[in-house]
């Protein structure tokens, strides 16, 4: 499949809206509109790769160095205690690109197992808020 009409691929080419806290050579990151906890980020790659064992070895090492650092920034500039690092391949894949959910977490936020409650933003100027911030954090290169 071409990446035609993946919103992914779109978000990654500027053709559709996302609030971005990280835009590398190889990968994005940006906000997910359905957030587990508020400040939620996809990882993807800017390539249209449907599943992890498609991604070749390069580019995974690249995205998951994105990835930790998406992670770092939830400490540093959402002030999370850690985060939760999760990926799907097909099933519960909702755009087949793929794509790691890197979520901010703090003790007793309430999630367990492998339910998924989400939330929403107040709107735009929150979800502007916690992009700012993410990005504030990344642009430190110590995450």
């Amino acid at each position: 499949m071409a990446g035609g009409d993946c919103l992914f691929c779109a978000i990654v080419a500027g053709e559709a809206p996302a609030h971005i806290v990280l835009d590398e050579p190889d990968g994005v990151g940006f906000l997910d509109i359905h957030p587990v906890f508020k400040g939620h980020v996809l990882v993807v790659p800017r390539r249209h790769i449907v599943t992890l064992p498609e991604l070749p070895t390069p580019l995974l090492t690249s995205l998951f160095v994105a990835v930790q650092r998406c992670a770092g920034a939830m400490v540093t500039g959402l002030g999370a205690q850690g985060s939760w690092v999760a990926q799907n391949n097909v099933v519960s894949q909702a755009v087949p690109h793929v794509h790691v959910h890197v979520v901010p977490r703090t003790k007793g936020d309430g999630l367990r197992g492998f339910f998924w409650p989400r939330q929403r933003y107040s709107g735009e100027d929150e979800m502007s808020d916690y992009a700012g911030r993410l990005r504030a954090a990344l642009s430190n290169r110590q995450v």
